[in-house]
Protein backbone atom coordinates (compact mmCIF):
# COMPACT_ATOMS: atom_id res chain seq x y z
CA UNK A 1 0.00 0.00 0.00
CA UNK A 2 1.20 3.48 -0.94
CA UNK A 3 0.65 6.22 1.33
CA UNK A 4 0.79 9.83 0.18
CA UNK A 5 1.94 12.37 2.05
CA UNK A 6 -0.37 14.38 3.89
CA UNK A 7 -2.48 17.05 2.96
CA UNK A 8 -5.43 17.38 5.26
CA UNK A 9 -5.50 19.06 8.41
CA UNK A 10 -5.73 17.32 12.05
CA UNK A 11 -7.75 18.81 14.24
CA UNK A 12 -7.01 17.81 18.00
CA UNK A 13 -10.46 16.69 19.18
CA UNK A 14 -10.62 16.84 23.24
CA UNK A 15 -11.10 18.63 26.35
CA UNK A 16 -8.37 17.95 28.75
CA UNK A 17 -6.55 21.14 28.87
CA UNK A 18 -3.07 19.75 30.00
CA UNK A 19 -3.33 17.87 26.44
CA UNK A 20 -4.59 20.62 24.46
CA UNK A 21 -1.52 22.74 25.94
CA UNK A 22 1.01 20.57 24.54
CA UNK A 23 -0.81 19.92 21.09
CA UNK A 24 -0.99 23.83 21.28
CA UNK A 25 2.83 23.63 20.46
CA UNK A 26 2.43 21.48 17.61
CA UNK A 27 2.61 22.98 14.67
CA UNK A 28 1.17 19.66 12.63
CA UNK A 29 -2.08 20.42 14.68
CA UNK A 30 -4.20 22.71 12.48
CA UNK A 31 -6.84 23.06 14.79
CA UNK A 32 -9.15 22.44 17.90
CA UNK A 33 -12.69 20.36 18.62
CA UNK A 34 -14.46 19.67 21.87
CA UNK A 35 -18.10 19.00 22.41
CA UNK A 36 -20.33 19.31 25.73
CA UNK A 37 -19.57 14.98 26.09
CA UNK A 38 -16.06 15.93 25.93
CA UNK A 39 -16.12 18.21 28.45
CA UNK A 40 -18.30 16.14 30.73
CA UNK A 41 -15.93 13.54 30.72
CA UNK A 42 -12.82 15.82 31.39
CA UNK A 43 -14.19 17.29 34.26
CA UNK A 44 -15.79 20.79 32.95
CA UNK A 45 -18.23 22.32 35.06
CA UNK A 46 -17.87 25.86 33.91
CA UNK A 47 -18.29 26.35 30.17
CA UNK A 48 -17.14 29.87 30.20
CA UNK A 49 -13.78 29.33 32.47
CA UNK A 50 -12.80 26.51 30.18
CA UNK A 51 -13.10 28.15 27.05
CA UNK A 52 -11.75 31.00 28.41
CA UNK A 53 -8.43 29.60 29.16
CA UNK A 54 -8.17 27.17 26.11
CA UNK A 55 -8.62 30.27 24.14
CA UNK A 56 -5.13 31.77 26.42
CA UNK A 57 -3.28 29.46 24.49
CA UNK A 58 -5.12 28.36 21.49
CA UNK A 59 -5.19 32.16 19.39
CA UNK A 60 -3.61 31.26 15.99
CA UNK A 61 -5.54 28.04 14.81
CA UNK A 62 -9.70 27.66 14.66
CA UNK A 63 -11.35 25.94 17.77
CA UNK A 64 -14.93 25.30 17.95
CA UNK A 65 -16.83 25.36 20.79
CA UNK A 66 -20.54 24.05 20.78
CA UNK A 67 -24.15 25.07 21.80
CA UNK A 68 -25.84 23.65 24.27
CA UNK A 69 -29.45 24.77 24.18
CA UNK A 70 -31.95 22.52 23.01
CA UNK A 71 -34.74 25.17 21.14
CA UNK A 72 -33.46 27.20 18.39
CA UNK A 73 -33.63 30.93 19.60
CA UNK A 74 -31.33 30.23 22.39
CA UNK A 75 -29.57 28.22 20.31
CA UNK A 76 -29.06 31.05 18.26
CA UNK A 77 -28.24 33.91 21.83
CA UNK A 78 -25.81 31.33 22.68
CA UNK A 79 -24.20 31.11 19.18
CA UNK A 80 -23.64 34.78 19.30
CA UNK A 81 -22.08 34.76 22.72
CA UNK A 82 -19.94 32.11 21.71
CA UNK A 83 -18.48 33.64 18.53
CA UNK A 84 -17.44 36.78 20.49
CA UNK A 85 -15.19 34.62 22.46
CA UNK A 86 -12.53 34.99 19.55
CA UNK A 87 -11.98 35.53 15.96
CA UNK A 88 -10.42 32.23 15.77
CA UNK A 89 -14.02 30.45 17.24
CA UNK A 90 -16.19 28.43 15.35
CA UNK A 91 -19.64 27.68 16.74
CA UNK A 92 -20.45 24.56 16.69
CA UNK A 93 -24.74 23.51 15.59
CA UNK A 94 -26.23 20.44 15.42
CA UNK A 95 -28.18 19.81 12.32
CA UNK A 96 -31.20 18.84 14.69
CA UNK A 97 -32.50 19.78 18.11
CA UNK A 98 -33.87 16.80 20.38
CA UNK A 99 -36.78 16.46 18.67
CA UNK A 100 -35.16 15.98 15.48
CA UNK A 101 -36.61 19.31 13.58
CA UNK A 102 -34.06 21.21 10.93
CA UNK A 103 -30.81 23.15 12.38
CA UNK A 104 -31.15 24.80 8.44
CA UNK A 105 -33.24 27.97 9.13
CA UNK A 106 -30.86 28.69 12.16
CA UNK A 107 -27.58 27.98 10.18
CA UNK A 108 -28.28 29.95 7.18
CA UNK A 109 -29.28 33.25 9.69
CA UNK A 110 -26.04 32.86 11.56
CA UNK A 111 -24.18 32.07 8.84
CA UNK A 112 -25.67 35.52 6.91
CA UNK A 113 -24.82 37.22 9.91
CA UNK A 114 -20.90 36.22 9.91
CA UNK A 115 -20.82 33.61 12.16
CA UNK A 116 -18.50 30.65 11.52
CA UNK A 117 -20.27 27.49 12.12
CA UNK A 118 -19.46 24.19 12.67
CA UNK A 119 -22.38 22.12 11.08
CA UNK A 120 -22.11 18.68 13.90
CA UNK A 121 -23.71 15.59 14.02
CA UNK A 122 -24.11 15.10 10.01
CA UNK A 123 -24.93 11.61 8.88
CA UNK A 124 -26.52 11.60 5.62
CA UNK A 125 -26.41 13.14 2.57
CA UNK A 126 -29.45 14.53 2.47
CA UNK A 127 -28.31 16.61 5.73
CA UNK A 128 -25.34 17.66 3.68
CA UNK A 129 -27.25 19.16 0.91
CA UNK A 130 -29.62 21.15 3.53
CA UNK A 131 -26.36 22.31 5.14
CA UNK A 132 -24.85 23.65 1.75
CA UNK A 133 -28.40 25.15 0.54
CA UNK A 134 -27.85 26.91 4.11
CA UNK A 135 -24.50 28.37 4.28
CA UNK A 136 -23.32 32.33 3.09
CA UNK A 137 -21.23 31.24 0.24
CA UNK A 138 -18.78 34.39 1.77
CA UNK A 139 -18.98 32.67 5.32
CA UNK A 140 -16.00 30.20 6.63
CA UNK A 141 -17.59 26.88 7.88
CA UNK A 142 -16.77 23.23 8.52
CA UNK A 143 -19.44 20.69 8.10
CA UNK A 144 -18.77 18.02 10.03
CA UNK A 145 -19.78 14.28 8.88
CA UNK A 146 -19.48 11.64 11.32
CA UNK A 147 -17.77 8.81 9.16
CA UNK A 148 -16.67 7.13 12.27
CA UNK A 149 -20.33 6.69 13.74
CA UNK A 150 -21.62 5.93 9.91
CA UNK A 151 -18.86 3.10 10.04
CA UNK A 152 -20.28 1.43 13.73
CA UNK A 153 -23.70 1.11 11.99
CA UNK A 154 -22.24 -1.09 9.01
CA UNK A 155 -22.54 1.51 6.14
CA UNK A 156 -19.06 2.21 3.88
CA UNK A 157 -18.97 5.92 4.84
CA UNK A 158 -16.30 6.09 2.06
CA UNK A 159 -18.75 6.97 -1.05
CA UNK A 160 -21.12 9.18 1.90
CA UNK A 161 -17.76 11.41 2.28
CA UNK A 162 -16.88 11.58 -1.41
CA UNK A 163 -20.13 12.31 -1.96
CA UNK A 164 -20.42 15.35 0.50
CA UNK A 165 -17.38 16.86 -0.98
CA UNK A 166 -19.19 16.88 -4.33
CA UNK A 167 -22.49 18.42 -3.05
CA UNK A 168 -20.15 21.05 -0.57
CA UNK A 169 -17.98 22.01 -3.86
CA UNK A 170 -19.93 25.36 -4.64
CA UNK A 171 -19.76 26.29 -1.53
CA UNK A 172 -15.81 27.24 -1.53
CA UNK A 173 -16.03 28.51 2.17
CA UNK A 174 -17.11 25.45 3.66
CA UNK A 175 -14.26 22.53 4.41
CA UNK A 176 -15.89 19.18 4.67
CA UNK A 177 -14.10 17.37 8.25
CA UNK A 178 -14.42 13.28 8.91
CA UNK A 179 -15.75 13.18 12.27
CA UNK A 180 -14.91 10.41 14.77
CA UNK A 181 -12.17 8.42 13.23
CA UNK A 182 -11.64 4.91 14.54
CA UNK A 183 -8.17 3.96 12.81
CA UNK A 184 -4.96 5.51 10.80
CA UNK A 185 -6.66 4.15 7.62
CA UNK A 186 -9.52 6.61 7.82
CA UNK A 187 -6.82 9.61 7.50
CA UNK A 188 -5.65 8.25 4.60
CA UNK A 189 -9.53 7.28 3.47
CA UNK A 190 -10.34 11.12 4.82
CA UNK A 191 -7.90 12.68 2.45
CA UNK A 192 -8.42 9.88 -0.84
CA UNK A 193 -12.51 11.31 0.09
CA UNK A 194 -11.58 15.40 -0.56
CA UNK A 195 -12.16 15.72 2.53
CA UNK A 196 -10.11 18.98 4.33
CA UNK A 197 -9.98 18.25 7.85
CA UNK A 198 -10.34 15.21 10.09
CA UNK A 199 -10.72 14.90 13.92
CA UNK A 200 -7.35 13.30 15.77
CA UNK A 201 -8.38 11.54 18.98
CA UNK A 202 -5.41 11.10 21.19
CA UNK A 203 -5.23 7.10 20.06
CA UNK A 204 -4.92 8.56 16.37
CA UNK A 205 -2.59 10.89 17.29
CA UNK A 206 -0.57 7.69 19.02
CA UNK A 207 -0.94 5.72 15.97
CA UNK A 208 0.54 8.49 13.63
CA UNK A 209 3.56 7.25 13.79
CA UNK A 210 2.89 4.26 11.82
CA UNK A 211 1.40 5.84 9.02
CA UNK A 212 2.93 4.62 5.82
CA UNK A 213 5.19 1.85 7.86
CA UNK A 214 7.09 -0.83 6.10
CA UNK A 215 4.95 -3.59 6.67
CA UNK A 216 7.75 -6.48 7.10
CA UNK A 217 9.48 -4.56 9.48
CA UNK A 218 6.14 -3.72 11.52
CA UNK A 219 5.37 -7.67 11.48
CA UNK A 220 8.91 -8.33 13.04
CA UNK A 221 8.60 -5.91 15.32
CA UNK A 222 5.21 -6.98 16.48
CA UNK A 223 6.80 -10.83 16.76
CA UNK A 224 9.33 -9.59 18.68
CA UNK A 225 6.83 -7.88 20.77
CA UNK A 226 4.72 -11.47 22.01
CA UNK A 227 8.09 -13.09 22.39
CA UNK A 228 9.57 -10.32 24.84
CA UNK A 229 6.01 -9.81 26.88
CA UNK A 230 6.15 -13.64 27.18
CA UNK A 231 9.68 -14.19 28.64
CA UNK A 232 8.60 -11.13 31.16
CA UNK A 233 5.70 -13.25 32.23
CA UNK A 234 8.07 -16.23 33.08
CA UNK A 235 5.64 -18.13 30.49
CA UNK A 236 6.14 -22.07 30.71
CA UNK A 237 4.09 -24.98 29.12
Amino acid sequence: MRVEPLTIKLFADGADIDRMRVLAQQDWVAGFTTNPTLMNKAGVHDYRAFAREVLSFVTDRPISFEVFADDFAAMESQAHTIAGWADNVYVKIPITNTQGASAAPLIEKLSRDGVRLNITAIFTLDQVRSVEGSLDANTPAIVSVFAGRIADAGYDPVPVMRESATILAGKPQAELLWASPREVLNVVQAQESGCHIITATPDILAKLKSLGRDLDQFSLETVKMFYDDAQAAGFTI
